[in-house]
């Protein structure tokens, strides 16, 4: 348990942190609006738009997760030359977060997910990207800009959307670099890439990525996920795995020992975003000094308030230090 005056120190030493984040950057746009008839030119549903909303996604959703706590935070990613991207800048920008580790690129668009809605349900949604690896060029450009700021920097995220930006050799070297200088890195992988997180301080997956980074079924039993965790911290060379279980909370795999965590939340509307959420919290407070266990309980916090709320949403120390003392009576 975390008591209150320490769940205050750690919130307040957020803001003096410095967090790069390096991803799979997205926007995501959100059509919302009526159905009242069916199209004379096809059977499809007439949406008669009422509002169109941007919202930060993926590796920005990160982001402006750090950013809503305070710290001071570097983007790290890639965009296109088309208007998404200027209007992807432009939001980071709008939240304090710094762009200048933002590669433009003529071949590809920027990410962006577009999605149709009527009554609070999803009719359509259109995927705008390319999903092939960076060349080295830009892996080069991005090294560059890393290397130049990575001694100022608290901590490292790595966050994993397999949408081609965190390449085998970017995902490694970044990795090489930050263990050299003593930097925390924290990874959200894809399972597919998994190999190229091995001698990350840590890893966030949930259980079904969990299961598949390793090629096993999903797992039934709690013998059966203890096995999983154990096995991805040993074969990946993580100080430790923090692995999220939904409804049954989290679990820390240490060299030696393992912690549970149960989950809350006020009210579960929509798990979107909620990853992203956990290991901004997570790393921010593992930044500070805060113990493994402190850092967890206070990232699923964090995530008990997000999903409270519909689609990707942020959390601040307000929030975190109301419902903690809520859920874990930390002031007892």
């Amino acid at each position: 348990m975390v008591e209150k005056n320490r769940l205050i120190e750690i919130l307040e030493k957020f803001s003096s942190k410095k967090i790069a984040v390096i991803g799979d950057m997205m926007l995501d746009e959100y059509i919302i609006g009526s159905v009242s008839r069916i199209s004379p030119e096809a059977p499809v549903p007439v949406v008669e738009v009422r509002e169109e909303r941007f919202v930060l996604g993926g590796a920005a959703n990160v982001m402006n997760n750090l950013s809503a706590l305070g710290a001071k935070v570097y983007a790290f990613g890639i965009i296109g030359t088309d208007n998404n991207g200027k209007r992807l800048t432009r939001s980071l920008e709008e939240y304090k977060i710094n762009c200048d580790g933002i590669v433009t690129s003529y071949d590809r668009p920027t990410i962006m997910k577009q999605r149709i809605l009527s009554n609070n349900q999803q009719l359509l949604r259109l995927d705008w990207e390319k999903k092939h690896p960076i060349d080295k060029e830009v892996e080069d450009k991005i090294l560059e800009k890393f290397n130049k700021l990575v001694d100022s920097l608290d901590a490292i995220i790595l966050s994993d959307y397999d949408k081609g930006l965190l390449t085998s050799i970017l995902a490694k070297e970044i990795i090489k670099i930050a263990k050299s200088k003593n930097k925390i890195v924290v990874v959200d992988p894809k399972p597919s890439n998994a190999e190229n997180y091995k001698g990350a301080t840590s890893m966030t997956p949930n259980l079904k990525e969990s299961s598949e980074c390793i090629g096993k079924a999903y797992p039934e039993t709690l013998e059966e996920v203890l096995s999983i965790g154990k096995e991805i911290r040993e074969k990946l060379e993580l100080d430790h795995l923090l692995m999220t279980r939904s409804e049954k909370g989290m679990s820390i795999f240490m060299e030696n020992e393992v912690k549970h965590i149960p989950t809350f939340a006020k009210e579960v509307y929509d798990v979107t975003g909620a990853g992203d959420t956990v290991i901004a919290i997570y790393t921010l407070a593992l930044s500070t000094g805060a113990s493994k266990e402190e850092s967890a309980k206070i990232a699923n916090t964090g995530a008990g308030v997000v999903v409270g709320r519909v689609g990707t949403s942020t959390v601040n120390k307000g929030e975190i230090l109301e419902f903690y003392e809520e859920i874990y009576n930390s002031d007892k």
